[in-house]
């Protein structure tokens, strides 16, 4: 659960700033590529799996994915927790986050025993935010490393996302997670956590490492794609090498209403487009688009739109240069 808070500034230690705006909304890497691909095609089937607590935030989230036809079969109550939720301060220009984990903290592997196989994709996030999950395992490394690959042997395509903010935690996370993971998709801090490079560098990502980034993910173990997104645009590689760059859709800077779900947002349109069989580069175009929607909203999955909408603004929307 998200509660963003639209802010005049980002005050210094002891200062004040102003709420200008104020709304609840559903949140979370999970709920936000959920309610992304469910407004990118209605038929699309989608199941939420997790823990949530038995109070009135969770009896909204239920509400909120039942109106979309989410499968909520395996969102398991928890009494006496609170639902996980997030502070989203949103200023201009930035974001910040203060989050409760709540009922998120309890999710185990045993939860997905009963997760249907007729899925596609299995998506895991966020990591480094989930307790239980994030605990060693003597095999795997970490119960989430476990649960991927449990996940992977039923069949799925596995994705993870990791949440930016532990930079101490992130390699070993990493390095336990990837070789169960069939695609992986970051920002450039996230990228840069896991390969020891640097990949913004005065304000600018740094284009030229991109490929050698993408590279040492692979060696890591993953999979299928690996995907690094920034606000300027994103890059892709395939485990055979193929190799993607594409810019990001250009807006206005007084269209942006928020950032909150931007990368959630891109990876529900690349992990759509992929389903669907589209090029690398189509694949990182449709995320593209698909944020470029999301700023428009401060809430996190607000701003998504239906696939025709999305191809629409990539014939005739204009793209940032890298």
């Amino acid at each position: 659960m998200d509660r963003v808070k639209r802010i005049d500034r980002w005050p210094g230690e002891g200062n004040i700033c102003s709420i200008l705006e104020e709304e609840r909304a559903p949140g979370g890497g999970a709920a936000n590529v959920l309610f992304d691909l469910a407004a990118m095609d209605p038929a699309y089937p989608l199941y939420a799996a997790g823990r949530i607590g038995g109070d009135a935030d969770g009896d909204f989230l239920l509400a909120e994915a039942a109106s979309r036809r989410i499968d909520c079969t395996l969102l398991l109550r928890t009494p006496g927790v609170p639902t996980s939720y997030t502070d989203v301060m949103s200023a201009p220009g930035s974001r910040t986050f203060f989050h409760a984990s709540g009922a998120n903290a309890l999710l185990s592997v045993a939860d997905f025993d009963a997760a249907v196989d007729r899925a596609e994709f299995f998506y895991l996030g966020y990591l480094l935010l989930l307790a239980s999950l994030d605990a060693p395992d003597p095999q795997y490394g970490s119960r989430a490393a476990r649960l991927l690959a449990a996940m992977r042997r039923r069949g799925y395509r596995t994705v993870v996302d990791f949440v930016s903010g532990n930079p101490a935690g992130f390699r070993p996370a990493a390095e336990a997670a990837l070789p169960h993971t069939d695609i992986l998709i970051v920002n450039e801090i996230e990228a840069g956590g896991a390969t020891g490079l640097e990949l913004r560098r005065g304000g600018l990502p740094a284009v030229g490492l991109l490929p050698e980034a993408l590279k040492r993910l692979f060696a890591l173990g993953v999979g299928e794609f690996a995907v690094i997104h920034f606000p300027e645009g994103a890059a892709a590689m395939t485990r055979d090498g193929a190799y993607a760059l594409t810019p990001s859709c250009r807006i206005a800077r007084e269209e942006i209403a928020g950032h909150n779900g931007a990368g959630d947002a891109f990876a529900a349109g690349f992990l759509y487009a992929t389903g669907r069989r589209l090029s690398l580069e189509d694949a990182l175009r449709v995320g593209s688009a698909s944020s470029y929607f999301n700023l428009k909203s401060p809430t996190a999955s607000g701003g998504a739109v239906s696939f025709p909408v999305i191809e629409a603004h990539l014939q005739n929307g204009e793209f940032d240069l890298l």
